[in-house]
């Protein structure tokens, strides 16, 4: 080879490493956002997709993680198991290196086995049936109390109201049958009794046979474990049937829709919470810049799914590598991680060390913090 030939020929040699070292640092990072952006509880699962983007957005603006910029792609799991399935196996073969997502813990369960047979990392922002605990195969982290927290948190409040007899209502899917469930084994071992345990079907219009059931065992109190959409139409009917007493909803009803679907019928209405940006001075620049660029405010799961994809993007940034097992191990490794709805370390089950959970009531029209 001629020496000016052989420059040229080492000329483009390093030009083409250079632009591949340049692809390299430009390089995409992949992240999935599993959340329901269809069906019933598509508000939340909007809301939520919302603040990881928020967060996203916040990540590249500071460099990205590992000189990478972070991309999103969302599996719509519409809350439906099915849908969940199709929606993971899409996130799955978009070749992500981690997950965020995670709102209705039956959509939930059936992934957990895709990503983990998949290895790949992945932060639950909402969904806490304990059954993700024993289907967890060791790579998902949930930032959200469990239902065994919840659980404490109900009957603590049910007890300090002098509540006896309690009548708990449920759909059968992952998340409120399994609330319902612990609820009945922990009331019931503490000497008090269920006078009722009623499953309902899902999108139901008329519960007037429900209300008439429940109304004839003469309940201190009533336990709505399910989503907010039915949850406020079964509250609607009971007041408008005459019942005047302790009315209480898990946490997958947190939402102002339940309010606005209610109606007045929602005054005094207890909730279990996961921490919401309204009572988290941490989250009020989170708020702000929510609300500029979504023009609305915050949901109820905003606060945890934007801290979920801060810890996601941190754990990688702690590995030093986009390799899945080193992610697992950074995120098992977390410690006092500082999100906005509270520190977060995990227990050896990769569930959230600390409960996080609050009791709302609802007052004029809004979600008001009760303790």
């Amino acid at each position: 080879m001629k020496k000016r030939t052989m420059l040229a020929a080492i000329g483009g040699a390093l030009a083409g490493l250079l632009m591949l070292g340049q692809a390299c640092v430009a390089a995409d990072l992949k992240i999935g956002i599993m959340v329901p952006t269809t069906g019933s509880e598509a508000t939340a699962g909007k809301d939520m997709e919302n603040a990881m983007k928020l967060a996203v957005s916040e990540i590249n603006d500071a460099g990205g993680v590992l000189g990478m910029q972070i991309v999103t792609i969302t599996g719509d799991d519409a809350c439906d198991p099915q849908q969940a399935t199709a929606a993971a196996s899409k996130l799955v073969s978009s070749d992500v290196t981690a997950v965020v997502g995670g709102y209705c813990s039956g959509a939930t369960l059936p992934t957990l086995k895709i990503y983990g047979d998949a290895g790949i990392p992945m932060v639950i922002p909402a969904a806490n049936s304990t059954k993700l605990i024993t289907a967890n195969p060791g790579n998902a982290f949930q930032i959200n109390s469990t239902g065994f927290d919840q659980v404490n948190t109900a009957v603590d409040l049910f007890k300090k109201k002098g509540v006896k007899r309690l009548a708990i209502i449920h759909q059968g899917d992952g998340y409120s049958e399994d609330l319902a469930r612990l609820t009945r084994e922990k009331w019931t071992g503490m000497g008090n009794e269920v006078v009722a345990y009623e499953v309902v079907n899902k999108g139901e219009q008329d519960q007037s046979a429900l209300v008439t059931r429940i109304k004839s065992k003469r309940p201190d109190a009533v336990f709505w474990t399910a989503y907010y959409a039915d949850g406020a139409m079964v509250i609607k009917q009971l007041r408008q049937a005459g019942y005047r007493k302790l009315i209480a909803v898990g946490d997958g009803s947190n939402s102002p829709k339940l309010l606005e679907i209610a109606g007045r019928a929602a005054e005094g209405v207890y909730c279990f919470s996961n921490p919401t940006v309204e009572y988290l001075p941490a989250a009020k620049t989170f708020a702000d810049n929510y609300r500029k660029t979504f023009k609305q405010n915050p949901d109820a799961y905003a606060a945890l799914a934007y801290d979920g994809m801060k810890l996601m993007a941190d754990a990688i940034t702690r590995a030093g590598t986009t390799d899945k097992k080193a992610i697992i191990k950074a995120l098992a490794e977390t410690r006092d991680f500082q999100g906005i709805a509270g520190p977060i370390s995990f227990t050896d089950k990769n569930t959230l060390a600390k409960s996080n959970f609050v009791i709302l009531v609802a007052k004029g029209g809004k979600w008001t913090l009760y303790q």
